[in-house]
């Protein structure tokens, strides 16, 4: 593809969240994390109270969760997960509880029966310094920062690492609290945004101010948020699919002017974008809001977090190496399609985390269409492939916290884009990713439920192709042979048993669908030589000249 460029090693890198290593193989704390053993099994989250006291004197915080939890067995042990803070006391019906640490999980011992059906409440009273995040937000933790006036700036960042590293609670993607208080003290003189809807604020008469947020909605561990700074705030509504949607923005108040500007231009056009292709916008309840972070940004549900200084594109740079990522911010635009993907449909197991950003990375090809039509949309969505590695499968390793490879980030966007290619049908393709939403949110889901909703919807068996693209770093290559007017093909560097159709061109600049398994067939052409012969672009695969030397796109 001549008309790109490769992206720089640096910025790629910065781009996409590394999968949890282990080198080693999983540890013990791996699989505490990521599975649902016993002292998490039999308790279902019901809502969390989080009341937080943050000072960027010292770098700590101080506070208690109290966690509300439906009983689906009797148990007597139960797991809450805390990294590296201090327990001051876990309480329950007014009784101190003993726990044991190991490594980052508290296994409580519950002194009260826990009868089936029970509805209980266990709080955990804890302060410390949490972790530091040196490079959020792609490592995760507390970020104390200044912003460019010299005045305080916090943030929290900590998909991967785990919302444990600031508070305690059942840390899995898998099981999400209805309902969520979210109480955090800072400093008279900034300003805390954190989810959902502003309740009250609070002057203490120790020169603090507690900012009190309340979410509606279901919400996922690692979307719950921090964000403290000297913010400016406005406010608009978009008549969206549900009635009328509150957007409130809260830029740093010496950057106003910029996020008028920036915000206001690409944030309802998105809007109207991905209601059409998703569904409602998820959190009606809640708003939509935009909040100016010293990272670069983070889907928090319902406070996305928004650190590209007011440019275009990623940090200034398109990564489709199109062009056609420069008139947009791509962090509104990747962020808030997270508010669908990630949010409102969350993965049980981030194994998984395909579903998260790959639909994602895709609602950017689909937000380039909304504004500059389909063939711009496609051609940014392919512009992305010189970015896909083929290093490891997009699926990583289920129940140890461990995630697939970066590649879930354009090459999901490609399979995507390759899958409406085969469904050949954009109202039914509109329906599944509607569907999709309709069905699913407010749900942990996994993945093979995405999938299979898929083909089934689609009225198409797509469980090779999507074998091949997420368990292998594989990519199908198209064999074929032209003799006379005939064409021979297969498919090869495949699963067994894989038979994706494809469109190539069967005469001079016709293209027609074809459907090759790995066993040779052939069909009849016209004036097409293998000097002209196409696969069409929009299919992420390869092709090769059996005849002739083997060629990449």
């Amino acid at each position: 593809m001549t008309r790109t460029r490769i992206v720089p090693a640096a910025l790629l890198a910065a781009l996409i969240v590394c999968p949890a290593a282990h080198a080693q193989g999983p540890t013990r704390a791996d699989s505490l994390r990521g599975s649902i053993g016993p002292a998490r099994a039999w308790w279902d989250v019901a809502y969390y109270d989080l009341n937080l006291a943050v000072s960027p004197a010292d770098s700590s915080v101080r506070g208690s969760s109290g966690i509300t939890y439906r009983v689906l067995q009797p148990a007597t042990e139960m797991q809450i997960d805390l990294q590296r803070l201090e327990v001051d006391s876990i309480v329950q019906d007014g009784q101190s509880l003993r726990y044991r640490r190991d490594g980052n999980a508290l296994f409580v011992t519950l002194a009260a029966p826990q009868a089936a059906g029970a509805v209980k409440t266990v709080t955990v009273h804890y302060h410390g310094r949490p972790i530091v995040a040196r490079r959020a937000p792609w490592d995760g933790g507390f970020v104390w920062a200044r912003d460019p006036g010299g005045q305080p700036w916090i943030a929290t960042a900590v998909q991967g690492l785990g919302a444990s590293a600031w508070w305690p609670n059942k840390d899995t993607q898998a099981d999400e609290p209805d309902s969520m208080r979210i109480a955090v003290t800072v400093p008279r003189g900034i300003t805390n945004v954190s989810n959902g809807r502003l309740r009250d604020s609070v002057h203490n008469a120790d020169g603090t101010t507690t900012w009190e947020w309340f979410v509606r909605s279901p919400i996922n561990n690692y979307g719950v948020a921090v964000n403290a700074g000297s913010y400016a705030h406005f406010s608009d509504v978009y008549e969206g699919e549900k009635g009328p949607l509150t957007l409130d923005y809260w830029p740093l108040a010496m950057h106003e002017q910029a996020a008028r500007r920036q915000w206001g231009r690409d944030v309802k056009p998105m809007l109207q974008c991905f209601e059409n292709w998703f569904g409602p916008f998820p959190w009606y309840e809640d708003g939509f809001k935009l909040v100016e972070t010293p990272h670069l940004g983070m889907e928090h549900q319902s406070a996305v977090a928004y650190g590209n200084g007011y440019r275009n594109g990623y940090l200034g740079q398109d990564l489709s190496g199109t062009g056609r990522g420069m008139s947009w911010d791509y962090i509104i635009i990747h962020e808030a399609g997270h508010e669908w993907f990630g949010n409102h449909i969350t993965t049980k197991d981030i194994a998984d985390m395909w579903v998260h950003e790959g639909f994602t990375t895709y609602s950017e090809g689909l937000f380039v269409e909304c504004q500059q039509g389909a063939d711009a949309g496609a051609e940014y969505i392919i512009g992305q492939r010189r970015n896909i590695q083929n290093d490891a499968p997009i699926v990583g390793t289920y129940g140890v916290n461990a995630e697939g490879s970066g590649d879930m980030y354009f090459k999901g966007a490609n399979l995507l884009h390759t899958i409406r290619q085969v469904v050949n049908d954009d109202a039914k393709w509109r329906g599944i990713l509607r569907g999709l939403n309709s069905t699913f949110g407010r749900q942990t889901v996994t993945g093979a439920q995405v999938t299979e909703y898929i083909s089934r919807e689609a009225g198409i068996d797509l469980s090779r192709v999507f074998q091949q693209y997420l368990t292998t770093p594989r990519i199908p290559e198209l064999e074929y042979r032209i003799q006379g007017n005939q064409l021979s093909y297969r498919w090869a560097n495949v699963v067994p048993g894989f038979d994706m159709p494809v469109r190539v061109t069967l005469a001079p600049g016709e293209y027609g669908q074809i459907a090759p398994t790995t066993t040779w067939q052939t069909a009849n052409v016209h004036g097409v030589t293998a000097a002209n012969f196409r696969v069409d672009d929009n299919f992420y695969v390869t092709a090769r000249n059996a005849d002739g030397p083997r060629t990449k796109r």
